[in-house]
């Protein structure tokens, strides 16, 4: 296989919601299952001790119904009677539903998937099934069932022991103190087979959690792909920049006929001045470096328009000026002075060309 059909990239977020819309979520239903146990393990006795006194009530009624069996009055027992029920069931029921919604949350959230409900004949494939027989996964399955099947047994053993030995030694006992050994007895062993079989679900979602991890990894061109189509072809984004670029320089070009004076340094960078006072201060209306300063001389020289050599001046305006803003404050001293320069040669007719002005801070 060639490096890039190779799955070596993490999943895109795109990715990761495919692979829900899918059906592909690390997920466990032991984890919910276990845990819905161990709550019932305390919820059972929680509800048999309030429904003792409800359920004696009810008896104490039905005698009298049968004493003297009137139809409203047997009907007002059996109301009762499951109206009792529904309140006895109901904290048991709610609080499985619960825990269940809580494990299925905890573990990706709730996402159905109407795919999955859809024939595909892939699954039909027997190569495929012969693949989910013996592959890692039924491996990791027929591993799974062996171990928990023998800590559960082991379990078993302890506390079915336990109860043995418990009830040899205290000799002969009334029938509910056996009853009430044999039921303690049973709890424990379904309490304590819950705790292991949470830990055992645990152990397993993180192995379904890896491997569902790398069934949706990507290879480098599948990201490259997703890319394109989330972000646009770079080609194509790579060409509408340049188009965006070229007109910006066009505007910027054509405002050029409209300055004052161009700053240049002398070569390097070049930097046009407009000057309107009811505007406020000069604004840049073109700037640019190497290539595209030279061809800001250009257009200045075929429209006459001063060209003035002050290095660190026009340092200071490719730098710290963008297009249409205007000088910052502290460089209005310096542009004052060119300006007035520049006025200066406009009024003795002599203002086209390159010129080096005399001033402090401009080159010789």
């Amino acid at each position: 296989m060639s490096g890039s059909q190779e799955k070596t990239e993490k999943p895109t977020a795109k990715r990761l919601k495919d692979g829900r819309k899918e059906g592909q979520i690390a997920r466990t239903p032991e984890l919910g299952a276990w845990i819905g146990i161990l709550a019932a393990t305390v919820l059972i006795p929680l509800v048999i001790r309030s429904s003792f006194a409800r359920t004696q009530a009810l008896l104490l009624e039905i005698g009298t119904v049968i004493r003297d069996p009137e139809p409203s009055r047997c009907l007002s027992v059996l109301g009762q009677g499951m109206r009792d029920v529904v309140i006895a069931v109901a904290p048991l029921a709610l609080g499985l539903m619960a825990i269940g919604v809580a494990a299925l949350v905890a573990q990706g959230g709730v996402h159905p998937s109407g795919k999955l409900l859809k024939p595909k004949l892939s699954r039909l494939n027997p190569l495929a099934g012969l693949k989910r027989t013996f592959g890692p996964h039924s491996l990791w399955e027929t591993i799974k069932s062996v171990v928990r099947v023998g800590v559960l047994g082991l379990v078993a053993y302890h506390y079915v022991r336990g109860m043995a030995d418990t009830l040899m030694a205290s000799g002969p006992a009334p029938l509910m103190t056996l009853l009430g050994t044999a039921g303690s007895t049973v709890m424990s062993i379904i309490r304590s087979s819950a705790l292991v079989g949470i830990i055992m679900a645990a152990a397993d979602y993180m192995v379904v959690r890896k491997r569902t991890s790398k069934q949706l990894r990507m290879t480098k061109h599948q990201v490259k792909e997703e890319h394109k189509q989330t972000e646009g072809d770079p080609q194509l984004r790579g060409a509408i920049r340049s188009r965006q670029m070229a007109m910006s320089r066009n505007r910027m070009m054509a405002d050029l006929v409209d300055a004052d004076v161009v700053v240049v340094n002398p070569t390097h960078v070049a930097v046009a001045l407009r000057y309107d006072p009811d505007r406020g201060a000069p604004r840049v209306v073109a700037k640019g470096a190497g290539t595209l300063a030279a061809r800001i001389r250009e257009i200045a020289a075929e429209h006459r328009i001063a060209l003035v050599q002050d290095v660190p001046l026009a340092r200071a305006l490719h730098a710290g000026c963008e297009l249409g803003q205007e000088v910052p404050p502290e460089l209005y001293a310096a542009v004052a002075r060119v300006l007035a320069f520049v006025m200066a040669l406009k009024s003795r007719g002599s203002a086209a060309g390159l010129h080096r002005p005399a001033v402090p801070g401009a080159a010789a």
